[in-house]
Parts: structure tokens; sequence; C-alpha cells
């Protein structure tokens, strides 16, 4: 792993972490991955802001007064000044009682520093045969419980796709596994709204201030008519979607 920061202390060598916590045991615990540009952190605040709203959601207070200058400091230890590099800010719930939720007396909050690739010109899109589900206690956290978006984004790779792409329950366009969805017809912009169960992306609300966007319940007939597809994420921008299904856009 190399140089890290955890719990106020740079380390070096393997994560300190109880074989009990629940974050590892359960996947009880946050993240954010956060591009960093000059050895500086990109829309940082709203990277902690999304990270604390979450931890109050599970019931967690979360001090986060250090984080900007450990990120500082930890791109210039892992000579990471110049260009793209992804940082990775995670908080576990520690042990504890598996019927509660709250923090144990041994949470790990930590961050990791790497080079980021350029985002690509263009990704391919494969439509995930399970649903998100909108109504989850988990729908729009950035959960350490990321097990659902890493097996659809391998029966994608799997059938040619470079992503997944999810409906919900009712039937209504989400997002992707790793970023959200952008639908551009007649020059005009829209995007899922909140209540479907997607991520509050945080490259979705800079590119909802820069544009008039349309927030509203999406289908498959709206992406089949859209004139352009986009995803955004934070590490990759807004990049275009170039086929869906195999299918290609033009």
């Amino acid at each position: 792993m190399s140089c890290y920061w955890c719990n106020g202390e740079f380390l070096e060598g393997k994560l300190p972490v109880s074989p009990g916590d629940r974050g590892l045991t359960h996947g009880l615990g946050l993240f954010e991955t956060i591009l960093a540009t000059d050895g500086q952190p990109v829309e940082l605040a709203r990277h902690l802001a999304r990270m604390a709203a979450g931890a109050e959601r599970l019931g967690w207070r979360l001090e986060l007064e250090q984080v900007e200058g450990a990120m500082v400091e930890l791109l210039g230890r892992r000579g990471l000044n110049t260009g793209r590099a992804r940082l990775r800010l995670a908080v576990t719930a520690g042990t504890g009682d598996l019927r509660s939720l709250e923090l144990g007396d041994d949470p790990r909050l930590w961050i990791t520093a790497a080079p980021c690739p350029e985002p690509p010109e263009s990704v391919s899109l494969w439509t995930s045969p399970f649903p998100r589900n909108e109504r989850s206690p988990l729908a729009g956290l950035k959960c350490a419980s990321y097990a659902e978006n890493l097996f659809a984004l391998d029966q994608a790779r799997r059938s040619g796709a470079d992503e997944a792409l999810f409906y919900n329950t009712r039937g209504e366009l989400c997002e992707a596994a790793t970023a959200n969805v952008f639908l551009v017809r007649d020059g005009c912009y829209a995007t899922p709204p909140l209540s479907s169960g997607c991520l509050p992306g945080t490259m979705r609300a800079r590119v909802m201030e820069q544009r008039e966007v349309e927030e509203r319940p999406l289908t498959a007939a709206d992406l089949e008519a859209a004139d352009e597809v986009f995803l955004s994420s934070a590490t990759r921008g807004l990049v275009r979607v170039s086929a869906i299904d195999g299918k290609a856009r033009a």
C-alpha cells in the first residue's frame, strides 16, 4: 500500500484494522474517490459534505477537519504533486454489536493516493439485468458495500462494455455503476432525480450548476430517443457514451 494516512498518522505497510471491524466483515463504512490535480484535491468540500451527510444517516459523527491538509501532504509524500491523482477517503465502523450501526471504539478513517489515468474520450454501456432498489436504506450512500457494483462491472466487461447501466425497480433510469447519467435531446439536458436511487454525484452537482438540467424520471424510451448520452464522475468528468448494449450511438 506504500504511504497512507490513517487516524491522524502517516503510515507504511498494512492498514491496522481489527479482524472484527464491521467495515471489513460486513461492509459497514463509507468512502469517497476524489480527483487531485497538481497536488490539490478537486471539489473537496462537496466530497466531505457528502461523506458527512452519509455519516449522519448512519448516526455517526466524523471528524474531518484534518483531511484536506493530510491529503495535500500525502500527495507530496507519494510524489504526486503534478498531474492527475486519485485520492480515496474511507471510514469503517470498527468493532461492535452487529445489531447496531454505532461507531465502535476503533473506527478507521484513512486516505490513500495513487496516479489517476486520463479520462477516456468515450465509454460503452451494458444494461444490468438486476435493478437498483430506490427504496433501500443505502440508496444514495457512497457505501463500502460495493460488491453489487463490482458484480455489474464484471458482467459489463465480460460483455465487452466499459460500464454497467442500472434501472431501478420502477423501470426508471437510475445511474451507471460508477457514474451518473445525463441525456441530451434537442439541446436540453436531463438526468434522473435523486428519488430514482442514484448517488448524489459531486460532478453531477457541478454539471447542474453549469448547465440548465431537468431532473425527472427517465425511461428506456428516453434513453433511446436521446441525441447524446453522457456519464459524469469525479475522476473522469463528463464522458460521452458511444454504445449501449452493443449498439453504437452516433
